[in-house]
């Protein structure tokens, strides 16, 4: 099985062989000069400075390399391109061309089939991904001081998530080719159903994996107290402004100076409070790692449903 699962998939495992070298082409030389640079201009060119007040060393990093946030859009995409050229090739392949009628003829179950080829290219995506995840990882690290690792597109891309993408794809591409026995229809139904997936995640499971924190701290106070127990790195899912009763004035915040709270408040009143729900960025890898569970365990039921469905396929 190993042999012919490789002869079968080579090309596959090639070309993504050669995507992320291609990838690591451009991480490896830009990740080592943010790294470079971020030490040179900012933890040694301005080792006090905040995030709410930035020395010039912050800035010119920021200059320098903000633009780099936007390949995060494009890697979005890897985990997703697992499952369309490795998943759902694999039964739907053998159905659409009628070898499945050959193979499961051969002395080899069809439960032992499909569970071998599984096993080895979910191991193989799986440490693809691991170098991957954590490569981007590094990489990202010093871009964090900009943007929390906590925000959309940022956090689908880095650390373990990436993992739990990938083995969801290529289940769901395996899946999708059991259901409709021809390869270019199981793509289509793996991309769809994976975005669809990743928004329902993203925007309705993520933030109630954990019980967010309440930051509140007045309207007219000292700038360098305003961000209260909220560290750098945190994950604000709501910022408003209430009176004491609780009621909403407005959304955001606003930070008065008390020297200058009368003009500065432009006829709020000074009783009124900042409001913050967040979650604070040392839980990112608690995140992570609850996400990756997550489809992971969407994976294995998909596979589990894939397989009860090839024992019945005529």
């Amino acid at each position: 099985m190993m042999w012919l699962t490789w002869r079968q998939h080579r090309k596959q495992a090639l070309y993504t062989v050669l995507g992320l070298a291609a990838l690591a082409a451009f991480i490896v030389p830009t990740g080592l000069a943010m790294h470079r640079d971020f030490d040179r201009l900012v933890v040694r060119g301005c080792p006090a400075s905040a995030v709410d007040t930035p020395c010039d060393g912050f800035h010119e990093f920021a200059t320098r390399y903000d633009s780099y946030i936007y390949v995060c859009v494009l890697l979005l995409v890897v985990p997703l391109l697992f499952g369309l050229f490795w998943g759902a090739p694999l039964v739907a392949r053998e159905l659409e061309q009628g070898t499945h009628r050959m193979i499961w003829t051969q002395g080899v179950s069809r439960r032992h089939w499909a569970l071998a080829k599984v096993g080895l290219l979910g191991g193989a995506v799986t440490v693809l991904a691991v170098v991957y995840g954590l490569g981007i990882s590094w990489w990202y690290e010093p871009l964090a001081y900009t943007e929390s690792r906590f925000q959309q597109i940022f956090f689908d891309v880095q650390g373990v998530a990436p993992v739990g993408y990938s083995l969801f794809a290529v289940a769901l591409g395996i899946a999708a080719g059991v259901l409709s026995s021809k390869v270019v229809p199981a793509m289509g139904l793996t991309l769809s159903a994976f975005i669809a997936a990743r928004i329902v995640v993203a925007l309705f499971v993520r933030p109630r994996l954990a019980t967010p924190v309440t930051n509140d701290f007045p309207v007219v106070s000292d700038a360098a107290a305003n961000l209260g127990q909220m560290s750098l790195g945190s994950w604000v899912l709501s910022s408003d402004v209430r009176r004491p009763d609780g009621t909403i004035v407005t959304s955001g915040a606003i930070i008065c100076a008390p020297d200058d709270a009368a003009e500065c408040l432009g006829g709020f009143s000074a009783e009124l409070r900042n409001h913050q729900v967040y979650q604070p960025g040392e839980r990112f890898w608690w995140f992570q790692w609850a996400e990756t569970g997550i489809f992971v365990a969407l994976a294995v039921l998909l596979v589990w449903l894939a397989v009860r469905r090839i024992r019945r396929i005529a």
